[in-house]
């Protein structure tokens, strides 16, 4: 068969399993008003948490930087492209959100992916062993694939299970405990403080992915790990810009030993160009917000329309025949459940689990026709039979948007 007949086949292959993905053209900045493929919605789509993604300071300050450091950086880290404006921001991130740490230190990468494959593949290697969540998002999957240890998956958020696996291993060499802090497709929050413990039992890294928790988590933003309060020179934790802090990158923190190492061994970092300094100067910039009382303000608007919606979708309402309709609030796998659901989740990532692919699909359009956008995900971002509409919630939406949604898809 012709190479392009096999790619041919394989694209009609997702078409008729119902995944087969499809981008959408938007023409206004990211917030929860937008207008993508010329249709004006009610996005619940981003990871804009906090609303900063077209915020006004943040728009000047990127102007500012291009004006300052140009457009591009010309160069990796290591050769030219390594600029005042990463410096300080590494500096800031580091007195921000590195608290845990004796000596921290922080790195700034282009993605969140780059930084998630630096902090495997460098800390691991032959002979280590590392113990990832069963629900790690793809680029720790990845980058647990890279590290060229030997990986063993422990079930989702059970500390016990690790701990028996940790305990088996106990004259293993390198050990690593790998797993994402706010889970990106539920919503739900690791265990962190029962992981730090194993991890300090058993001398193992414990190395946290918190990009859908910087921002969001903690009294001032700091992420879950200052959050919870956790100290401890095993921690390296990794956090993304393009999130809550409405830019663009990533970035890890850890001891200062750490970070040195991840300087002389991450291939992600030493073998690529240099993100545009422009844009580490606006994140400086968005830090100071996410710190400040308006930062402060948001994470409270945040919450209070987590709840709402929580609240809303959890109670379930009776039609005039009697019969029960809207979406019940299950547990966290809405086990048993023979239409969508929500499991439970206290972040601004509110899954609607659905189940079959086609159906998620089906749902998602019909609420596309009445206004609103929150789009489907389907095998393999999430287990098979586990399709669903992912809700992303920001402080930018107005409660109105959020009560009428909640009618449309209790209606649905």
């Amino acid at each position: 068969m012709h190479p392009l007949e096999v790619l041919r086949a394989g694209l009609a292959d997702l078409q008729v399993r119902g995944l087969h993905r499809r981008r959408r053209i938007s023409d206004t900045p990211c917030a929860p008003r937008i207008r993508i493929d010329g249709r004006d919605v009610v996005a619940f789509a981003s990871n804009d948490y906090l609303g900063l993604a077209n915020h006004p300071e943040l728009i000047e300050a990127l102007s500012q930087g291009a004006r300052q450091y140009g457009a591009g950086s010309g160069g990796s880290h290591l050769l030219g492209g390594h600029s005042r404006a990463h410096a300080l921001l590494e500096d800031t991130l580091a007195e921000y959100c590195g608290g845990f740490a004796r000596n921290p230190r922080a790195l700034t990468f282009s993605t969140g992916y780059m930084a998630n494959i630096a902090m495997l593949a460098a800390l691991a290697g032959p002979g280590a062993t590392l113990y990832s969540d069963a629900l790690n998002h793809a680029s720790l999957i990845d980058g647990a694939r890279l590290a060229r240890a030997d990986v063993r998956i422990y079930p989702h958020g059970d500390a016990a299970a690790l701990g028996e696996m940790l305990a088996a291993d106990a004259h293993a060499g390198v050990k690593i405990i790998v797993t994402d802090a706010v889970f990106s497709m539920d919503g739900d929050i690791a265990p962190l403080a029962d992981l730090l413990a194993l991890a300090e039992r058993h001398q193992a890294w414990l190395a946290v992915d918190d990009a859908h928790g910087f921002g969001v988590q903690g009294s001032d933003g700091a992420g879950s790990v200052a959050a919870l309060g956790l100290r401890s020179p095993l921690l390296v934790y990794m956090g993304t810009l393009g999130k809550a802090a409405g830019v663009a990158g990533a970035f890890i923190v850890a001891e200062e030993t750490v970070i040195e190492w991840l300087i002389q061994r991450a291939r992600t970092y030493i073998y690529t160009t240099a993100a545009a300094p422009a844009l580490a100067h606006a994140a400086i910039s968005s830090i100071g917000i996410m710190r400040g009382g308006d930062g402060q303000a948001r994470r409270a608007r945040l919450a209070g329309h987590i709840e709402m919606l929580s609240a809303a979708i959890g109670t379930r309402r009776t039609t005039g025949t009697g019969q029960a309709s809207g979406l019940p609030r299950a547990g966290a796998a809405c086990a048993g459940s023979e239409t969508a659901c929500l499991p439970r989740s206290s972040t601004a990532i509110q899954p609607v689990l659905v189940g079959a692919n086609q159906a998620a699909l089906d749902l998602a359009e019909t609420l596309l026709a009445q206004g609103f956008w929150a789009p489907a995900v389907r095998p393999p971002t999430v287990p098979p039979g586990t399709a669903r509409l992912r809700l992303s919630l920001s402080a930018a939406h107005e409660p109105a948007d959020i009560e009428r949604f909640i009618e449309v898809l209790s209606a649905s």
